[in-house]
């Protein structure tokens, strides 16, 4: 079979992290992706690493030579670290030449993701961010349709997880920089990579805040479409869900479930193989990943100044 790229060799991958999303998503995505090959797994502490890529049957790297070392034997890589890690990381592989698959935010200030986009472009490298609703086979089809339809009146989106509910056992909960910043950092994007293609780009924003880490959002959209979005990781478990539902011409549209974390990234990495081969970028690419970035920094100083 050939490779995404469209080659019969395999696109050359290597991962930077071990953390929790690396080990149940990156890492066995790219393992077992047919036109992949896992090149390699970096990570801060030796024995993570190590034990994350012999898990997965490739090679360990560590330390600041590790990162070179990876590098140099890598097409691509896929970043599973904190987006203030993950930029200066990104930029440093761009210069490298290695396109790049990095998780959202790309980074959590409006600089640090201007350094990305515009290494990436510098370099000509191809660029994904990893928006998971925008690569799940069910739902980027479903967003597809919809911006297709057009005729939005509003929409509504709320994603609320109990990540840091009393009880939670979620190995993610660990996690310092999504505990810092909160619902609005580490799911507003995801929320806002729906929105977007279909109502159109945000042209005014509202921002308060509710309960715990909880943000709300009002929005306007160059369609003339609005929208209002709730965003959070504190709720109680029996609080927690994702809806996004539009409303317009046609009735009323429902965001389909999805088939998991993995299935998207993988989907996610075709993406990348497809911005490889065709040079042609990806929507969701660093630069859109800038614009997100622009979006929830201006959120979150509404809500800070309210």
């Amino acid at each position: 079979m050939d490779s995404p790229a469209g080659t019969t060799n395999p696109l050359r991958i290597g991962l930077l992290g071990t953390g929790p999303w690396a080990h149940n998503t990156q890492a066995p995505a790219l393992a077992a992706h047919p036109g992949v090959e896992l090149s390699g797994v970096w990570g801060r502490r030796a024995e993570a690493a190590d034990a994350l890529a012999t898990a997965h049957g490739t090679r360990a790297y560590t330390g600041e030579e590790g990162i070179d070392a990876l590098l140099e034997t890598s097409d691509a890589v896929a970043f599973a670290l904190p987006p203030d890690v993950q930029a200066p990381l990104a930029v440093r592989a761009a210069e490298a030449g290695c396109h790049l698959l990095m998780d959202k935010p790309v980074a959590t200030t409006v600089a640090g993701a201007r350094a990305v986009a515009g290494a990436a472009e510098t370099a000509g490298v191809a660029s994904v961010v990893f928006c998971t609703l925008r690569f799940a086979p069910e739902t980027s089809a479903w967003i597809a349709e919809q911006a297709a339809l057009g005729g939005w009146f509003t929409a509504r989106a709320q994603w609320l997880g109990s990540l840091y509910a009393a009880g939670s056992t979620s190995a993610y909960a660990d996690s310092p920089w999504r505990r810092e910043k909160g619902g609005l950092w580490d799911v507003g994007p995801h929320a806002l990579s729906v929105l977007i293609p279909v109502l159109g780009d945000v042209e005014h924003l509202t921002a308060a805040r509710g309960p715990a880490d909880t943000t709300h959002l009002i929005l306007r959209h160059t369609s003339g479409a609005s929208s209002t979005v709730t965003l959070g990781l504190s709720a109680p478990p029996g609080a927690a869900g994702v809806e996004i539902e539009f409303r317009g011409e046609r009735g009323t549209a429902s965001v389909p479930g999805w088939d998991g974390a993995e299935t998207a990234f993988r989907g996610a990495v075709d993406a990348l193989a497809e911005a490889v081969r065709t040079r042609v970028p990806h929507a969701c690419d660093a630069r859109f990943g800038l614009h997100l970035t622009e979006l929830l920094v201006a959120a979150e100083t509404q809500a800070q100044a309210g």
